[in-house]
């Protein structure tokens, strides 16, 4: 039990790790996503995906020394969490002291980086509504008033006012 306990904190972590690396990242990400960076935003996203596939590693790692811990207990480990671990181990003080630290270091990465992406979700919103307004000005130009000119027919015979482009130009 207690060699599962030693894997358990070591995985919980290095998971911890990935998580501040995953949190650096996004802050990372953060001015770049102000500034309009695409090719610095992609480098940043694929490494965030590099780091995603790491953490899914770790947490596999971790359902599975759980599970093994759980069968040590005999107890049922979809009701073993991490907090019900540290109560049992009220025994072996540096064990829960060390699985509580590896605990709330992971949570306090975890909650950091909820933060972090919400604030860059808010900032890529942002930049969203940018882009569609600047399409709306955009279109908007291309649509001027014409001149209040009518035929015989009651028909209207204006020109367009300003300078009328014929679409976006795909060349540039």
């Amino acid at each position: 039990m207690a060699s599962l306990m030693e894997n358990l904190i070591d995985v919980l972590d290095k998971e911890s790790n990935e998580y501040e690396g995953l949190l650096e990242l996004s802050r990372q990400k953060t001015p770049i996503i102000v500034s309009g960076d695409l090719e610095k935003l992609q480098e940043i996203t694929d490494e965030e995906q590099r780091a995603v596939s790491r953490i899914t590693h770790f947490d596999k790692q971790r359902e599975e020394i759980t599970a093994d811990i759980a069968n040590v207990l005999n107890k049922d480990v979809t009701a073993l969490k991490l907090a019900n671990l540290i109560q049992m181990l009220e025994g072996r003080p540096k064990e829960q002291g060390a699985l509580a630290d590896a605990h709330d270091r992971l949570q306090a990465a975890v909650r950091e980086l909820q933060r972090t992406n919400e604030q860059n979700k808010e900032l890529l919103n942002n930049a969203l509504e940018m882009v569609e307004f600047e399409m709306n000005m955009y279109q908007s130009m291309r649509t001027a008033p014409e001149t209040a000119n009518y035929n015989r027919g009651a028909y209207n015979s204006g020109d367009t006012m300003g300078v009328v482009s014929q679409g976006f130009d795909t060349r540039q």
